[in-house]
């Protein structure tokens, strides 16, 4: 395991480097053509004066950002309390098997632990079956009964008042 690494709180001048990282994560998925942020669409989500995401990211040797986590707070009305809900976690392929994605989702995962959140939960593509066997590895169970529902773009759009 390689710990060549530092995990921290993205920090405001991180944000270009974030989008960068969100730029490779599309591409990565093959929908780099949907992938729209910029510093200045994600800046204020993060950073202004109501932030509605927080980000972890991981410097490498020369500080640069090679990793990144994207989460927010959701919530659960059974357990009558918040979520942690990881949106995004992506870690430069040449940085792989360092134990970094491990490292980021521990972090994480101990985020919700400290803040008596009720769980931490994310979604998986179905074809990335290395990242499906790692999560399951970490404790994670696929909910396989439920489905991600989602409008967007202009479905969402329609309901413009």
């Amino acid at each position: 395991m390689n710990h060549d690494h530092r995990i921290r709180e993205a920090r405001p001048s991180d944000v270009p480097a974030i989008v960068g990282l969100i730029q490779e994560l599309a591409d990565f998925e093959k929908l780099g053509h949907l992938a729209q942020a910029t510093p200045e669409t994600l800046h204020p989500h993060l950073f202004g004066a109501r932030p509605v995401v927080e980000c972890l990211v991981a410097e490498g040797t020369q500080g640069e950002l090679i990793a990144f986590a994207l989460f927010f707070t959701n919530f659960s009305t059974f357990l009558a309390k918040p979520g942690l809900y990881l949106e995004d976690l992506y870690v430069q392929p040449q940085h792989r098997g360092s134990g970094l994605g491990k490292a980021l989702l521990t972090r994480l995962a101990e985020t919700a632990v400290a803040r008596d959140y009720g769980r931490f939960e994310w979604s998986v593509l179905d074809w990335n079956v290395n990242a499906i066997e790692f999560y399951k590895k970490m404790g994670a169970v696929l909910m396989d009964d439920w489905r991600v529902c989602r409008i967007a773009g202009p479905a969402l759009q329609a309901y413009k008042r």
